[in-house]
């Protein structure tokens, strides 16, 4: 193989590794953080203590039961401030916690089971389990009219049934991407560098394409964040979604900071290994020969 062509093979397998990296821990994240329950649960589960989600449940559980009641309009504020002091106390408490992860366990368990069963039923959550919880601990709490919160069984709506084909195939594919794109990342760029003529440009081209598409995808994760806040309608917290939003995304933000730490790391050695070969090129290059002493001619 010619030394051109040996260079262009080497920079397409390093192209496409270095766009396969982030797509590869987009795809990773999906599967094995979000898809799978455990990791869900677990990373989930600290937000029952984030300031704006309990303030934005109480707030919804404190619409709720204001629904279901009946107060003179003189006195619907200062009962509604009650409670929503109540409410906002009872997210404090471990209860809350039980119910918060119950909740959220109950949610993504349905939605798995959608997607990789062939099932073409709208994904719906009863709530009724949770609604009697917090209702008995509010009751037990003395809040007003907290009896009078329905517990019947109410399904709320997670997937439907329209969505679940296209969002099925999509995690079908985030299934084998997860796994084979980071291997193929890893293969295309060593067999990059074991095939460019000169491996210590091939390295560094490989760091800074590293560098590059971690970048990016931190860039991807920070513009995902502001289009998912400006879609929400003026009566949802923003606050509350942006600390799910930051919540669910940490991992692939933090394997974006190693990305771009490796490729950094990657093209810095390829530059400082040239600069000490050169060096050592330098110093043991031909010693000079100093000229011969002129020949004295005797008279």
């Amino acid at each position: 193989m010619s030394l051109r062509a040996r260079s262009a093979l080497s920079a397409v397998l390093l192209t496409l590794a270095c766009l396969f990296a982030p797509a590869g821990a987009l795809a990773s994240w999906a599967t094995y953080e979000i898809g799978d329950s455990g990791r869900y649960e677990a990373t989930t589960a600290p937000l029952a203590a984030d300031p704006a989600v309990r303030d934005a449940i109480a707030a919804a559980t404190t619409d709720g039961i204001m629904r279901e009641i009946e107060v003179a309009p003189r006195l619907r504020r200062p009962v509604r401030s009650f409670v929503h002091a109540a409410v906002r106390s009872f997210t404090q408490t471990p209860a809350f916690h039980v119910a918060w992860d119950t909740a959220n366990a109950a949610a993504h368990d349905a939605v798995m089971r959608a997607l990789r069963d062939e099932d073409e039923r709208t994904v719906t959550l009863d709530v009724a389990p949770v609604a009697a919880q917090v209702r008995r601990q509010l009751s037990d709490d003395h809040v007003p009219f907290a009896n009078r919160i329905p517990v019947e069984h109410t399904e709320i709506t997670v997937v439907r049934s329209a969505d679940l084909a296209q969002l099925r195939k999509g995690y079908h594919v985030l299934e084998i991407a997860g796994f084979w794109l980071p291997v193929s990342t890893v293969v295309l760029t060593v067999a990059g560098v074991l095939v460019a003529v000169c491996r210590r440009r091939a390295v560094l081209a490989a760091g800074l394409g590293t560098a590059l598409g971690a970048a990016l995808l931190g860039v991807a994760i920070a513009v995902g964040r502001r289009m998912t806040l400006s879609g929400l309608p003026a009566d949802v917290s923003h606050a509350a979604v942006g600390a799910v939003y930051d919540t669910l995304t940490g991992t692939l933000r933090t394997v974006s900071w190693l990305l771009l730490g490796l490729g950094l790391a990657l093209a810095l050695g390829a530059l400082l290994t040239e600069r000490i070969a050169r060096r050592r090129r330098g110093s043991t290059g031909p010693v000079p020969v100093p000229p011969p002493e002129p020949t004295r001619v005797r008279a």
